[in-house]
């Protein structure tokens, strides 16, 4: 590819933002303690947080947003929420 040509992204950029602001307002829920569903089979999700203290017993999955089946899957860096503080 040479300098001159450049890329387009004009038609994805609108539905990646879109798709971004779902799950940015998804997590804002999910952290407030509000319950929502799966978008694809309508179950559940479950909020999965880090271990407060080191006598907890360790978790089997990262923190994030899981769905019972699998469709969803938003894992959060929690480490960088730590260090905003």
């Amino acid at each position: 590819m040479s300098d001159t040509q450049k890329l387009d992204f004009s038609a994805v950029n609108g539905p990646t933002l879109a798709s971004f602001n779902q799950q940015k307002n998804l997590i804002k829920r999910m952290l407030k303690g509000n319950s929502a569903t799966c978008a694809e089979c309508n179950k559940p999700l479950t909020l999965q947080l880090p271990p407060n203290s080191k006598n907890a017993k360790p978790n089997t999955k990262a923190p994030g947003i899981y769905c019972a089946k699998g469709c969803t899957d938003i894992e959060l860096d929690m480490e960088a929420v730590a260090l905003m503080k």
